[in-house]
C-alpha cells in the first residue's frame, strides 16, 4: 500500500479514530481489563472481548460492542502496540465504527476503553509525549522548541490540534482546558495548545510552515499534514475565544466541521480498520448465524463451481480418447517419396564454376603447332582426293 495520503482511502463518516499512549502503573493490559468488566456489569456495554493475538497483528487486541442514540450499535477494537526499545509506557490506537454517521453527541468511545478519571494517564500524545489530550498544553517558550512541537503534532496525526491564544492572562476558571466544555466525540481527539499573551508574534511565526495563522485572543485548527488541496485554514480560524467558563461554541462549531471535511486516512489507520472489519471476533448470535450462512453459501458456490469442472474435464477427455480412437482405426496414407533435397548455396556455386570452367575451354584458340598439324592432315585428305580414280 503506497504511504501518499493521496493514494488512501477517505475516511468513512461512521469512523471515529483516536490514538495515544498509555504511561504509568498500572500496566496498560490492566487498567483496560478492569475497566471494561465495570462497564459490562454497568451494562453500559453489550459485550467485550480480548481475542488471541494474531501473528499478523503486533501488540495485544481488545472489542467492545455498545449501543447508542437508542439502539444504533458501535463497534470499536483498541490494540496496545508493544513497546519499542526504551520507551516510557504503551502506545495505543483506537478505531470505531457506527452503523450510521457518527455524532459528536455520543459517549466517547476512549472512555468505553479507558477510564474517565485523571488518575490514569492513557490520554498522552503519541508521537509527542509531553503532550496530553484532556489538558492545557502550553507552548514552549524556546521558539526552536515550539516549532518542533507544533510540527511533530500536526504531522499524520490521528487527533485534532487547535491553538488557543490568550489576549490577556485568563483567572483560574479560564486556565482550565475548554475539552472538558466539548461534545464527547470530540472532547478525546483535540489537543489543546494554549499560546501566552506575550507569544502571539512567536507562535504565528513557528505556524508559517503549516500556511495558519492564530488571531489575537482567538485560536485555529492546524491543518492535516499534508494539508487537502482545498483547505482554507480561514474556514478553521476563530476570532475570538472567551476563557471565562463559557461554552465556547464557535470553536465547536469550527472542530465539528472540521472533523467531518473528507479526508484521506491517516498512516495506520487504514489497516486499523481492516482489523476492526475483517477480524471483528464479537458476534451476537445473529451475527454468528448470518456469518455461519455465508460460509454455507460461499461452499456450496465454490462446490458447484468445482462440480461443473468436473463435468468440463470428463467430456474434454471423452472427446479425446474419441479422437485418439478414430485416429487409430483410419487406414494409414501412402508413403511418398521424399523430395529432392534442395542443393545448397555452397553446392550451386560450385556447379556454377564448373559450368563456366568447361565453356572457358571450349572457348580457348588451340596452339601454333597443333594448328600446323590439323592443316596439314586436311591438305593431305584433299590431295587423296584429286588422285582417287574416277
Amino acid at each position: 500500500m503506497s504511504n501518499s495520503a493521496t493514494d488512501r482511502a477517505t475516511t468513512p463518516r461512521t469512523v471515529w479514530l483516536a490514538r495515544g499512549r498509555h504511561n504509568g502503573a498500572p500496566t496498560a493490559e490492566d487498567v483496560l481489563r478492569r475497566n471494561l468488566r465495570r462497564l459490562k456489569v454497568d451494562e453500559v456495554l453489550d459485550d467485550f472481548a480480548e481475542p488471541p493475538d494474531p501473528e499478523d497483528t503486533p501488540g495485544r487486541v481488545f472489542e467492545a460492542r455498545w449501543r447508542v442514540a437508542g439502539g444504533v450499535t458501535v463497534r470499536a477494537r483498541l490494540t496496545l502496540l508493544p513497546p519499542q526499545g526504551r520507551e516510557d509506557g504503551r502506545k495505543w490506537r483506537l478505531v470505531a465504527e457506527a452503523e450510521r454517521p457518527w455524532d459528536d453527541a455520543w459517549p466517547s468511545p476512549a472512555t468505553m476503553f479507558w477510564p474517565d478519571d485523571e488518575e490514569t494517564a492513557w490520554d498522552h500524545h503519541d508521537a509527542v509525549p509531553e503532550l496530553r489530550l484532556r489538558h492545557v498544553n502550553p507552548l514552549p517558550a524556546d521558539d526552536k522548541v515550539m516549532r518542533r512541537v507544533l510540527r511533530d503534532a500536526a504531522r499524520e496525526s490521528w487527533c485534532v490540534n487547535v491553538v488557543v491564544h490568550e489576549a490577556m492572562t485568563p483567572d483560574a476558571l479560564g486556565k482550565l482546558p475548554l475539552a472538558r466544555l466539548l461534545p464527547p466525540g470530540l472532547r478525546h481527539r483535540v489537543v489543546e495548545h494554549r499560546a501566552a499573551p506575550h507569544q502571539l508574534r512567536a507562535v504565528n511565526y513557528a505556524l508559517k510552515d503549516l500556511g495558519v495563522e492564530v488571531p489575537r485572543g482567538g485560536a485555529v485548527v492546524l491543518p492535516p499534514h499534508p494539508a487537502p488541496p482545498d483547505h482554507d485554514a480561514r474556514d478553521h480560524a476563530v476570532r475570538s475565544v472567551f476563557l471565562d467558563g463559557s461554552e465556547p461554541a464557535e470553536l465547536i462549531d469550527v472542530l465539528r466541521r472540521f472533523t467531518t471535511l473528507p479526508r484521506p486516512l491517516p498512516e495506520g489507520a487504514e489497516q486499523a480498520l481492516t482489523g476492526l472489519r475483517e477480524k471483528w471476533t464479537l458476534l451476537t448470535l445473529e451475527e454468528e448465524l448470518a456469518r455461519q450462512r455465508e460460509l454455507v453459501a460461499m461452499y456450496a458456490e465454490a462446490l458447484e463451481a468445482m462440480t461443473r469442472s468436473r463435468d468440463l474435464y470428463r467430456e474434454a477427455a471423452e472427446r479425446a480418447n474419441e479422437a485418439l480412437a478414430a485416429y487409430r482405426d483410419a487406414p494409414a496414407p501412402p508413403a511418398e517419396r521424399p523430395a529432392a533435397p534442395s542443393p545448397s548455396p555452397l553446392q550451386q556455386l560450385t556447379r556454377t564454376f564448373e559450368r563456366l570452367k568447361v565453356s572457358a575451354k571450349a572457348l580457348r584458340p588451340a596452339p601454333a603447332s597443333t594448328a600446323a598439324r590439323d592443316a596439314g592432315d586436311t591438305g593431305e585428305a584433299e590431295a587423296g582426293g584429286t588422285d582417287r580414280p574416277s
